[in-house]
């Protein structure tokens, strides 16, 4: 016996109808929602942005703590200026200047968002940090303010407007395969700690949150050559070929590769998608 649900293209219009309108690619379509990305002005956060735009996002707002944007960021602006619609409504990629560890000012900066775009239907909370190797014996800082507190923070912003305006939502916590693995020869205990901690967040959040009709889930990329991690390989060349070892891909991972598991995981396309964590490691975890 075949179930056909009543979105399925097959139960209205039958199966030919269905091969001749393509109803897959509006399920992945962003038309018309709002978003916010916390580390937004480059790296993962900002190809994550942008890809949202691509996908017929109105407005994706990118949260981060300098007070002006990169250089890289306004280059996507003038990318996005560029592109062709189709005479459709042209998306708006923008910045707000935000410490992501302010839990107060977050609620508010986003809710400004919510009263200006009058819905609020994805967030991604991409901010994080990483610091250079310390022993777990010696380890003083509390470098998980912005992993951890930062995400959390972020995640609740958006949530508290997705909840006022009663719309369905997608929030995806940046994570790592470092939240469920040891990097080997690499003492990050405080790195791997918070990650671990973000997975757990969102299982619980997407528990609380799953009759409301928002869904929570977290991305773990692996090793990603980002601005962020490039400021640890270019001093040591020589990583760069043991990390491309450890997966059975043999290199590491680009920044627009997360894009189209964002822009699934953001969409409709993954509407019965929730407490789940999705891993783009290149099969590092599968040795």
């Amino acid at each position: 016996m075949i179930l056909v649900s009543p979105q399925s293209p097959l139960a209205p219009i039958g199966v030919q109808a269905a091969l001749e309108f393509p109803k897959i690619f509006e399920e992945f379509a962003l038309h018309d929602r709002v978003g916010i990305v916390s580390g937004g002005i480059g790296g993962l956060g900002l190809e994550m942005a942008v890809a949202m735009c691509e996908a017929g996002a109105r407005a994706i707002y990118c949260l981060d703590l300098p007070e002006e944007p990169s250089p890289e960021f306004k280059a996507a602006q003038a990318y996005l200026e560029a592109m062709d619609f189709d005479g459709g409504q042209r998306p708006r990629l923008q910045y707000v200047q935000l410490d992501v560890t302010d839990q107060k000012a977050v609620w508010e900066g986003v809710e400004e968002i919510g009263d200006r775009e009058g819905r609020m239907d994805v967030c991604v909370a991409a901010a994080g940090i990483l610091r250079a190797h310390t022993d777990c014996l010696r380890y003083r800082e509390q470098s998980w303010d912005v992993n951890v507190n930062g995400v959390l923070y972020t995640a609740q912003a958006a949530g508290q407007q997705m909840e006022r305006f009663g719309n369905r939502g997608s929030i995806i916590l940046i994570a790592s395969m470092s939240g469920t693995i040891t990097n080997r020869d690499h003492a990050w205990v405080s790195y791997n700690t918070s990650k671990s901690a973000v997975l757990q967040m969102a299982r619980n959040m997407a528990c609380e949150l799953g009759r409301k009709n928002i869904r929570v889930n977290s991305l773990s990329p692996g090793h990603i050559y980002t601005s962020m991690t490039a400021a640890y390989l270019d001093k040591q060349p020589h990583l760069s070929e043991k990390w491309s070892n450890l997966n059975p891909m043999g290199r590491i991972g680009r920044p627009d590769e997360m894009r189209g598991v964002c822009v699934w995981l953001a969409s409709d396309a993954s509407s019965f998608c929730t407490g789940s964590d999705i891993i783009v490691s290149g099969g590092h975890h599968s040795w």
